[in-house]
C-alpha cells in the first residue's frame, strides 16, 4: 500500500487488484468495489499502473477495518451469549440444592408456627384425641 503505513504480520495485505474483463479503469480513477464485480469469477489482476493513491488506499483500508470488526462483534456477541448462558446455567444447577433446602426450613418453620398459633387459638372447641 502507498499509504506508508505497515500493518501488523498478523493481519492480511491486498497484493492483487481485480477488474471486469472488458472495462478499463484508469489509474486516476478508484478501483470499483468487490460488491460492484459482478462475477468475481471472470475478474481479472490489474497492472502495477492501477495503483491506488493515498487517499483511496486509506478508504479501502477504513471499508476493510470496517466490515472485518462488524464480523468480529457479530461474532463476539454470540459466544458471550453462549459463555455467559452457560455460566449462568452452572451457578443456577449449584444453588438448586441450597434454594431447596432453604425453602424447604422456612416452610417447616412457617407451617409449625401457624399449627401452634391454631392450636393455641383453639384449645376447648376440639375433643383431646383417644387411641
Amino acid at each position: 500500500m502507498t499509504s506508508g503505513r505497515t500493518p501488523p504480520r498478523f493481519v492480511p495485505t491486498l497484493t492483487t487488484v481485480l477488474e471486469v474483463p472488458g472495462e478499463s479503469v484508469p489509474a486516476s480513477q478508484p478501483t470499483p468495489e468487490p460488491a460492484a464485480i459482478a462475477d468475481p469469477s471472470q475478474a481479472v489482476a490489474l497492472g502495477p499502473q492501477a495503483l491506488l493513491s493515498d487517499a483511496d488506499a486509506f478508504r479501502v483500508e477504513e471499508q476493510l477495518l470496517h466490515r472485518v470488526l462488524q464480523r468480529v462483534d457479530l461474532a463476539l456477541e454470540e459466544r458471550l451469549s453462549d459463555t455467559v448462558s452457560a455460566a449462568v446455567q452452572q451457578q443456577l444447577d449449584n444453588m438448586i440444592p441450597r434454594l431447596r433446602d432453604e425453602i424447604e426450613t422456612v416452610l417447616r418453620e412457617l407451617v409449625s408456627q401457624a399449627l401452634a398459633q391454631e392450636l393455641s387459638d383453639n384449645t376447648g372447641s376440639t375433643p383431646p384425641f383417644r387411641p
